[in-house]
């Protein structure tokens, strides 16, 4: 039983070819092409929280120009993988750790490798929290590591774990719709209902965290 409702998480399809990772890009036939040649609502609307996010990464980041292009981007894909997801036979790729990892190691690399080349003082300055007693400090030293080299980890780890623990819920009671009569038939409809709003404002949410942190974490180095 366990076997069959994890396999509906595999990438690998009867064919041996992981062409599910092609749900990524699947998204460029489904958006009209009127949507990039003349204004819409759906263009007004993007672009409204395109300007919004615009705004809050700038805030956090600071005067770098541009460089809230990079999480707005990662911000996008993310939530439309995430809304791709929620449709029945389409592959959930950000469920898997190989494409949230992809995501979250390179920026977290890049972002170690830039702060401790060319702001090393204010990258050890990070290390000891200001107000550390002397005697505390090697072991602050030690747990701010740590919780810097396992930031990837948590951003990829978090984004896979709430993607796919919602399609696991919806997967076991829609399994159970079978064995039920009309009236609990009904009820779970209902609740499956009830999930999927809760799961789109899942999707929604964790692109935003995943988005924010990364913003959070890049202006710590500078």
């Amino acid at each position: 039983m366990m076997a069959n409702l994890f396999s509906s998480f595999d990438p690998i399809t009867a064919f041996n070819l992981s062409l599910n990772w092609m749900s990524t890009l699947l998204g460029i036939l489904f958006i009209p092409s009127m949507f990039w040649l003349i204004p819409s609502r759906w263009n007004f609307l993007w672009i409204k929280i395109i300007n919004i996010l615009h705004i809050e990464f700038k805030i956090l980041i600071g005067k770098v120009k541009g460089s809230t292009l990079i999480f707005i981007s990662l911000f996008s894909i993310i939530l439309f993988n995430n809304f791709l997801g929620l449709f029945p036979y389409i592959f959930t790729s950000t469920s898997h750790l190989i494409l949230t990892l992809s995501l979250a190691l390179p920026l977290w690399l890049s972002f170690m490798i830039y702060g401790w080349t060319n702001h090393t003082t204010h990258m050890f300055a990070h290390l000891v929290p200001q107000g550390t007693p002397a005697i505390l400090m090697p072991f602050m030293v030690c747990i701010e590591t740590i919780s810097n080299i396992i930031r990837p980890m948590t951003l990829a780890v978090r984004l896979a774990a709430n993607m796919i623990a919602g399609h696991l819920l919806l997967t076991l009671l829609g399994n159970t719709g079978p064995m039920m009569s009309l009236i609990l038939l009904n009820i779970l409809i209902f609740t499956q209902i009830l999930l999927l709003v809760l799961e789109s404002a899942v999707a929604i949410i964790q692109s935003y965290v995943f988005a924010i942190l990364s913003t959070l974490y890049s202006s710590e180095t500078n």
